[in-house]
């Protein structure tokens, strides 16, 4: 990679991970679902389009440097393994929709949208699907204590996670698919 390139592939980093935590703490454009953390935004996206246009290395060091800043603002943090599972691998992990990077690109250049369609739900399912199970495995060990009396608490962890991640997920993929559509050419990587 030229030093340009180098230099444009900080800057985007940069830019897009500032403008996830923007819209993670704008109130009305993040639907705080529970008291504990979770909430459905539109946050995710610019990790994604990072991600999509960078490819992994992007994705994962835009997911990271998000979940870094999110520790700044309120972080519900119980134990220091739990605060690196959902706020360092969690975040981290939204970037491996980047392993359909070149795919993406390369129907956007083609124009086949049915394609782009599916390899962008794939690449924000993985994202999202991997976020969803760090949450949920520290939602087991680490917040059993927040479980109804009764209720196993998987199925708790499960409720409470999947009830934030489910519609997340579903308003990136139409999101995101969306500007690739209406934007293909600034969202195309530049060679």
């Amino acid at each position: 990679m030229n030093t340009n390139k180098k230099t444009l592939f900080l800057v985007e980093v940069a830019i897009f991970t500032a403008l996830a935590f923007l819209l993670d703490i704008i109130p009305f454009l993040s639907f705080k679902v529970w008291p504990n953390g979770g909430s459905v935004s539109f946050a995710m996206i610019p990790v994604f389009i990072v991600a999509f246009r960078w490819g992994i290395k992007g994705g994962l060091l835009s997911g990271l440097l998000w979940g870094l800043l999110q520790l700044t603002i309120e972080p519900s943090i119980i134990h220091p393994l739990q605060g690196f599972i959902e706020y360092g691998f969690a975040f981290t992990v939204l970037g491996l929709a980047g392993i359909f990077a070149k795919p993406v690109q390369k129907s956007m250049k083609d124009g086949v949208i049915v394609k782009r369609l599916m390899y962008i739900m794939f690449g924000v399912l993985i994202g999202t699907f991997l976020r969803f199970l760090a949450h949920f495995y520290a939602g087991i060990v680490f917040w059993d204590h927040y479980a109804p009396e009764g209720q196993e608490v998987w199925i708790y962890s499960l409720v409470y996670n999947g009830s934030y991640m489910l519609p997340s997920f579903i308003l990136c993929t139409i999101v995101v698919f969306f500007l690739f559509i209406k934007q293909p050419k600034t969202l195309l990587q530049t060679t």
